[in-house]
């Protein structure tokens, strides 16, 4: 660990940092997880909400520098060819 004193708070800033990341990440993935199940289904409204639901976090992930700008419609671009994939077959 650092031994000057500001140097011990950007450890600790960097700390709280990654763990709002990793969160805002695993939310990401969660809420993909989810549209693709419903993607399966037959609920059109609530899988409209899930996809949304992505979409929002993804800009909202890139707003505050989370995520990559590319990176997020990478996800976007994905998800919804995956849904698109599930609902003919």
């Amino acid at each position: 660990m650092a031994n000057i004193k500001s140097s011990k708070k950007r450890v600790l800033i960097a700390e709280r940092n990654r763990l709002r990341n990793v969160a805002a990440k695993s939310a990401i993935k969660t809420a993909i997880k989810k549209a693709l199940e419903l993607a399966s289904g037959e609920d059109k409204d609530a899988l409209n909400s899930a996809i949304s639901n992505v979409y929002k976090l993804c800009d909202k992930a890139v707003v505050k520098g989370i995520l990559h700008k590319n990176t997020a419609a990478r996800k976007k671009s994905r998800l919804t060819i995956a849904v698109n994939k599930l609902q003919t077959k």
